[in-house]
């Protein structure tokens, strides 16, 4: 079941412009898979050796024609747009080749598209019963998660048989932090320290603790969220009578909310394509606020003065904040007589795949291994994508910008070391490559 990884798609509606699709309820990479393509351009790049031969008189070079070429684009934006705009038409059209050929030829092509479409049916066949398949597993799954959740609100104490099963998982690390702590640890405060854990109840901050150790989830929770986040004491997820699922977040008796279970449920289109359920929409959950503790707001105070009277005064407004609970009110499409250019498109295009590989963490990672993520396990075999991406921000400078930059480094050298001579005469200390 999590062996199987598709990938999130954006599709064009014609209502809404685009809408944003995702796979099937399944794990749902982070990265999308990478555009690759068989085409090499057929006209050789410009280097300098083009401009060596043209000082040289070479009459084949083509420097200047190149030269004047790339200033025509970068000087005329407009240009870039015209053929930005003439490239962008000529997607999706068709390239004549199907309409030339021989009728005898055509028919073979629409048999073949017969047997693609009945391997469409077959591939939505597949998904419904994958989806029966998951709202089986997760029923016997729920007895442990129950189990779980008892132990970390310290409903239910494990017996010593349960406790040196979990010691042989990860029988070695136990070791080296328990190794860890009789080193930190003296021997005098030991009979405190074990006061103190027997006043413990279950497991304090778990589910804050394994939200916190998710590199993506953890960058939206805030110092405010933890002292939100803490109260938290499970996390379920449960499947509809229709396509998809809800994620259900249960808190215990806190001072920021009156509420006793937030929810935010991702709805899937009714039928599978092309052997993906796809995304519909998500809807959240209105938080009861208490009285000054709403999060997903905050209050700017700005001064106003007065053009004729010269006099101040004090505005505030509220305007949202950076929160882990705006999760609870998911981005939507606008209406459809409202129209968005471009870059707001694309802008609200991320939030939706954001918002859905968020939901995506919480069913087939977070709630299935969270003891992973609480003791930070699930690190060493998450393979997670800001990694590569801040890799991919480097690259490898050449060898001869290297040696021009050591070049320089040896003239700052030279001239900070004119003049400046040790106690004993001799030439004051510095660097050097080997």
């Amino acid at each position: 079941m999590d062996n199987k990884q598709p990938t999130s798609r954006l599709d064009i509606n014609s209502s809404r412009k685009q809408e944003l699709t995702a796979p099937t309820p399944q794990n749902t990479p982070i990265n999308p898979a990478p555009i690759t393509s068989n085409y090499r351009p057929t006209i050789s790049s410009i280097s300098e050796d083009a401009t060596t031969l043209e000082s040289k008189g070479d009459p084949n070079s083509n420097t200047a024609d190149a030269s004047n070429l790339t200033g025509a684009f970068t000087s005329n934006p407009a240009l870039i747009s015209m053929l930005q705009g003439k490239l962008g038409s000529l997607v999706g059209r068709r390239s004549g080749y199907i309409d030339s050929l021989p009728t005898h030829v055509k028919r073979r092509i629409h048999g073949l598209q017969h047997f693609q479409a009945k391997h469409a049916e077959l591939e939505g066949k597949f998904q419904e019963e994958v989806l029966a398949l998951e709202k089986k597993y997760l029923e016997l799954y729920t007895p442990l998660y129950t189990k779980r959740t008892e132990i970390i609100t310290g409903g239910y104490e494990p017996t010593e048989e349960e406790v040196k099963l979990g010691e042989k998982v990860d029988q070695e690390g136990e070791e080296e932090q328990q190794e860890e702590k009789k080193q930190e640890e003296g021997s005098s405060s030991a009979g405190k320290e074990e006061d103190d854990k027997e006043s413990m109840v279950g497991i304090p901050e778990f589910w804050l603790t394994a939200l916190k150790n998710h590199p993506q989830i953890s960058e939206t929770i805030t110092e405010q969220d933890e002292l939100v986040l803490k109260h938290l004491v499970d996390i379920r997820m449960s499947y509809m009578d229709k396509p998809g699922f809800k994620l259900h977040f249960d808190f215990a008796e806190n001072e920021h909310f009156s509420d006793k279970t937030l929810t935010k449920t991702y709805y899937y289109q009714e039928h599978a394509y092309g052997g993906d359920y796809v995304y519909d929409h998500a809807e959240g959950c209105d938080i009861h606020w208490k009285e000054d503790k709403d999060l997903t707001v905050k209050v700017e105070t700005k001064k106003q003065r007065h053009k004729g009277t010269n006099k101040t005064r004090v505005v505030k407004r509220t305007v949202p904040a950076d929160t882990f609970f705006s999760f609870f009110h998911p981005p939507s499409f606008p209406d459809d007589n409202t129209e968005l250019d471009e870059e707001e498109a694309e802008g609200l295009d991320a939030k939706l795949e954001v918002d859905y590989e968020t939901g995506e963490e919480f069913k087939d990672k977070i709630i299935p291994h969270a003891v992973d993520y609480f003791t930070g396990k699930a690190l060493e075999y998450e393979d997670f994508a800001a990694e590569d991406e801040f890799e991919d921000d480097f690259y490898e400078e050449d060898d001869d910008d290297e040696e021009d930059e050591s070049d320089d480094d040896d003239d700052d050298d030279d001239d900070d070391d004119d003049g400046k001579q040790t106690a004993k005469g001799e030439n004051a200390p510095e660097c050097k490559q080997s």
